[in-house]
């Protein structure tokens, strides 16, 4: 999605919830349009100068609007990444268990197919209906293996 686009759609989900799109909420998206994998909030603050606890604020906001979504790994830090609605991406996370690392992960077609008729199947036998899936690999990086 173009950046101009971006802008407009996060406009008009903050504007559903009556919440305006300010100059400190813009700059956290495009902070976390300009990354390929989940920030943490001192990585947020320390690509741009604003102050923490709005950060926070306007995260939680972002959420509520379904502009961002919040990755929780082993650690106690949340990441923050933009929804899939919005950067057009379908993806997964790998997680390290150790450093907390949270890395982006394509699945195969293939995969995808299965992880969905896998999905349908477990929410029909709960008379749940699955409209989506997200899947977390546990393990070890590179560099803590």
């Amino acid at each position: 999605m173009a950046r101009n686009q971006l802008h407009e759609q996060v406009g008009l989900r903050l504007a559903a919830l009556d919440q305006r799109y300010t100059k400190s909420r813009r700059s956290l998206v495009e902070v976390l349009a300009d990354t390929d994998r989940p920030m943490t909030i001192s990585e947020i603050l320390s690509a741009r100068a604003l102050p923490q606890s709005s950060a926070y604020r306007n995260l939680v906001v972002l959420g509520e609007a379904g502009v961002v979504h919040r990755v929780v790994a082993t650690d106690d830090l949340s990441r923050f990444e933009l929804s899939e609605a919005l950067s057009g991406r379908h993806h997964h996370h790998l997680i390290c268990e150790v450093c907390g690392l949270v890395a982006d992960m394509d699945a195969s077609p293939q995969l995808e197919r299965a992880l969905a008729e896998a999905a349908r199947a477990a929410g029909e036998s709960a008379g749940f209906e699955v409209t989506d899936h997200r899947i977390d690999l546990m393990g070890r990086c590179t560099d803590c293996r």
